[in-house]
């Protein structure tokens, strides 16, 4: 599974773990990914994505159609 939400772009972010005496070490913040299946009825066919959880919630927003489309469009511009 990529670390990237094909939808939004959201990748692993990267911070300090802070102990108790105030030491830092590095570490990351990993995105909250999810493979999930979706129906597209234009191509009648299932598309499975790797998105993230606000991700999930943009889909059910903005409609499947239109998320695919952001997708083409973001790779186009890659």
């Amino acid at each position: 599974m990529s670390k990237t939400c094909q939808i939004l772009g959201t990748r692993a972010g990267v911070g300090n773990s802070v102990s108790h005496s105030h030491r830092k070490t590095r570490r990351t913040f990993a995105p909250n990914l999810q493979s999930k299946r979706y129906w597209v009825p234009s191509l009648q066919r299932h598309v499975t994505l790797t998105v993230s959880a606000r991700g999930i919630k943009t889909i059910d927003r903005i409609g499947i159609e239109a998320a695919l489309a952001r997708i083409q469009r973001n790779q186009e511009l890659n």
